[in-house]
């Protein structure tokens, strides 16, 4: 493979530099894979040529040029952490997802984005049983890939169950590396369910949604096993009720927080009561101006009043809502998805953030 034009991006003589997540943000993409027919993998490096530390599960979050503004989304890197020198995301395109569907039509090798990461908890807990249940629906594969690529990678002989769910066959992500992997690591037990048949009348498992039954089944021993669970939330949702009756303890049941692969559509954030002391918000781009409590935070109530954010895990851990604070002070109470020279700059997260006094925000 010619190499060439990748080593006049990235000058790799600097590996043994260790990417900073508080100073460095410049990537340069690598390669874009097609995985299936809506699925690509895009491959990334430190523009600076620098490894990256990064935990299998974690995520980026990534600020992309599309449609001349700049948008950020949070996307889980899917490749071996082992691999420190580059890390790929998996993104499938979604109807009417903006920066899916920008990055399916747009991205291409050489061109510069900014990530901040690597972020996210959702991470094989140390000194666990080394007994896992991995279960991923549809796009939630991608952190849970990062683990079973690091396993492969690192040799390390955990007894993983794995049920992987999509709506059909043909839409089951890396299901024949999968299915390879499976074939190779004596410990990985793969169990493939899609809802429907699809094209393939010849399926030969079983096809459905999760169950309970289903998993005494394919897991018998399920509450002996640390689960590992990303999917769409009525699949978390499902996988969380089954774990519980079938006596996982809590701290051993582990998912994602939010929608780790694609983060296009809006969330429906609750509303706290509110309180007697009401500060005026004002959103400047949008020329609107809302009243926030002192005990609401500012991003449910511009989601009540219809305010356009861009919004994810609304507990301060991806950091897709960051915004600029114009004026005005908040009580902000994040779990890493700011850095500390931006909240230096004047940048806060709505989602985490109360106000302390009147506000003016730059959306």
């Amino acid at each position: 493979m010619d190499t060439s034009a990748f080593t006049t991006s990235v000058p790799y003589a600097n590996l043994s530099q260790v990417w900073d997540p508080e100073a460095d943000d410049a990537l340069i993409c690598l390669d874009v894979h097609q995985e299936m027919h809506d699925v690509k993998s895009f491959t990334f490096a430190s523009a600076q040529g620098k490894q990256f530390d990064v935990r299998a599960g974690q995520y980026f979050l990534f600020t992309f040029p599309a449609g001349g503004e700049d948008d950020s989304r949070c996307y889980s890197v899917s490749s071996s952490p082992l691999r420190r020198n580059a890390f790929s995301i998996t993104v499938k395109r979604v109807a009417g997802g903006h920066m899916s569907n920008w990055l399916h039509d747009t991205m291409q090798p050489g061109m510069a984005v900014t990530a901040q990461g690597p972020l996210g908890t959702f991470i094989r807990p140390a000194g666990a049983a080394q007994k896992y249940l991995f279960l991923s629906g549809g796009s939630g594969i991608t952190p849970v890939m990062s683990m079973v690529r690091e396993l492969a990678d690192s040799h390390e002989r955990a007894d993983v169950a794995f049920v992987h769910a999509g709506r059909t066959p043909a839409d089951l992500i890396f299901r024949h590396e999968l299915s390879g992997l499976a074939a190779r690591l004596k410990t990985l037990r793969l169990h493939f369910l899609p809802e429907q048949l699809g094209e393939e009348p010849s399926w030969p498992g079983l096809t459905g949604r999760i169950s309970a039954e289903y998993l005494r089944l394919a897991v018998p021993d399920l509450a002996e096993r640390t689960v590992m669970c990303c999917g769409p939330a009525p699949f978390m949702a499902a996988a969380r009720k089954i774990a519980v009756e079938a006596g996982v303890p809590t701290h051993r049941y582990i998912e994602e927080s939010f929608d780790a692969a694609v983060i296009d559509a809006d969330v429906v954030v609750p509303i706290e009561a509110p309180a007697e002391t009401i500060y005026a918000v004002q959103f400047s781009k949008q020329a609107r101006s809302i009243e926030v409590s002192a005990e609401q935070t500012v991003l449910s109530c511009a989601k009540k009043a219809g305010i356009r954010i861009p919004s994810s895990c609304a507990n301060g851990m991806c950091g897709t809502c960051k915004s600029k604070l114009v004026s005005g002070s908040v009580n902000m109470v994040h779990n890493g998805g700011i850095r500390q020279r931006e909240i230096d700059a004047g940048f806060f997260l709505p989602c985490c953030s109360k106000p302390t006094s009147d506000l003016v925000i730059d959306r």
